[in-house]
């Protein structure tokens, strides 16, 4: 965890602007001071709402997954069925059996259109395609977003809190707080970025043993009592250092916690394996933790699963990858949505899981299934929303959307409504100032849903 203030300044008696640097200590982005004041101003704190977004990194083949046609010629349809769900006339691929079995907890989106044609992870982060214009700064993420409009439920808990491991390929990652400045970047408690997390030989870790790091504050308040700050510091001052004596988030953090059962319903996998080498982990124990974080009180919880960008080559490898990854996607997602329904959060959590662009129609032995920016699929659950169907429709060949086209702008205007936030009206000011929108071309939440 590293301070604004340089490190030679931990080392002589603190200024109260130095103790203020360190009360922001760049957690979740947050100056917490400031933060306190504003929630306490406008009342965001009574909101309990959340979101849950899983990126699939690379692009998942959604014809093999929740859009199959087997009545398509083989080299379109692949070698895997469809099988029913627990909603009539809704079938999903033969590789989701636990999907299949609550899918009336689940929504498919199978006609997202509007997908930018890149491995560039931005769309699916904030709702803009990269190519168009932006302002200054670049657009905000959802989760950036959310900090700067809501704040933090629980001053012992970022609002925003990225589970992402950092990818070799820079445009997999995610695209930052744009305009909204780093102020409202994600708290990241995962990957390379966790040995940031240092305060004077602190880390993450030691976060959860409270008698150490109260040690190790020591010093530090010795010189603020010195300064003979400690008495005439403020409210919210007092309750940024609290914040930093919290074990609250270490322990939503520490899955030694939880309940032998509950991490092997949704499986683990190795967190040093990157997926091709340069995607994501395949991690179920991700998802598990985003749970345990969003009922620790965070708003936004961000995370990036595997690597979906099979192709081809001979005999068609795609399907080996595909036969790898599907059955611990089935575990993990099926149990997150199972686990959040058992413990009552599935009414205020939003589940969303989607991928930058969806795949060829046609199988090639060269590329296998390769880059379709056409049409897109995504999968939701929670959030209070009307689950079990399936919203739009793509052709026989599942390469374009044929009925109700969906797009990313509908799909965040969905996802902030479910927060409590109207997209379409309200604004944040991008670095000249301007306000902008949320969301693009006034777009409502989408109305089979809401």
């Amino acid at each position: 965890m590293r301070s604004h203030a340089p490190a030679a300044a931990l080392h002589r008696p603190l200024s109260r602007r130095s103790f203020l640097q360190i009360g922001s200590l760049g957690i979740a982005g947050l100056t917490l001071p400031q933060l306190l004041k504003a929630e306490t101003a406008i009342g965001t704190r009574s909101s309990a709402k959340s979101i849950i977004l899983i990126y699939l990194v690379g692009g998942p083949p959604h014809q093999d997954m929740f859009d199959l046609k087997p009545q398509a010629p083989k080299e379109i349809a692949g070698p895997w069925r469809p099988i029913a769900t627990n909603v009539t006339g809704i079938q999903i691929c033969e590789a989701f059996p636990r999907l299949a079995r609550i899918m009336d907890k689940l929504v498919v989106v199978r006609s997202l259109v509007g997908n930018q044609s890149d491995h560039d992870a931005t769309q699916v982060y904030n709702g803009h395609h990269p190519r168009k214009p932006t302002p200054a700064g670049g657009w905000p993420q959802l989760g950036s977003a959310v900090a700067k409009l809501q704040g933090a439920v629980d001053p012992a808990m970022p609002p925003f809190i990225s589970l992402c491991y950092t990818c070799t390929h820079g445009p997999y990652n995610e695209p930052g707080p744009g305009f909204l400045g780093p102020s409202y970047a994600p708290f990241r408690p995962m990957g390379p970025s966790r040995d940031d997390m240092v305060l004077r030989g602190i880390t993450m870790d030691g976060l959860g043993d409270r008698k150490s790091l109260l040690r190790s504050f020591d010093s530090i308040r010795r010189d603020i009592e010195t300064a003979g700050m400690m008495n005439g510091m403020d409210h919210f001052t007092e309750q940024a250092f609290g914040l930093l004596t919290s074990s609250r988030l270490a322990n939503a953090l520490d899955l030694s916690r939880e309940d032998p059962r509950v991490v092997a319903r949704y499986g683990t996998g190795n967190p040093k394996i990157f997926m091709d080498d340069n995607g994501a982990p395949r991690l179920p124990q991700s998802l598990l933790m985003a749970r345990r974080l969003i009922e620790a009180g965070a708003r936004v919880v961000t995370l990036n699963y595997s690597k979906w960008d099979w192709h081809g080559g001979a005999n068609n490898s795609i399907f080996k990858r595909e036969g790898e990854d599907f059955p611990p996607f089935d575990q993990c997602v099926s149990a997150l949505v199972e686990d959040l329904q058992q413990r009552g959060l599935d009414q205020d959590c939003t589940v969303v899981v989607m991928g930058e662009f969806g795949r060829t129609p046609k199988i090639s032995d060269q590329v296998g299934r390769d880059h379709w920016p056409q049409v897109n699929c995504a999968l939701l659950a929670g959030g209070g929303m009307k689950t079990g169907q399936v919203i739009g429709a793509t052709d026989k060949i599942a390469g374009e959307a044929a009925a109700r086209p969906v797009t990313f702008a509908e799909l965040f205007a969905t996802l902030y409504h479910n927060l409590g936030i109207n997209a379409d009206r309200t604004t944040t000011q991008d670095l000249n100032g301007r306000p902008q929108y949320l969301v693009e071309d006034q777009a409502q939440p989408l109305k089979e849903l809401v």
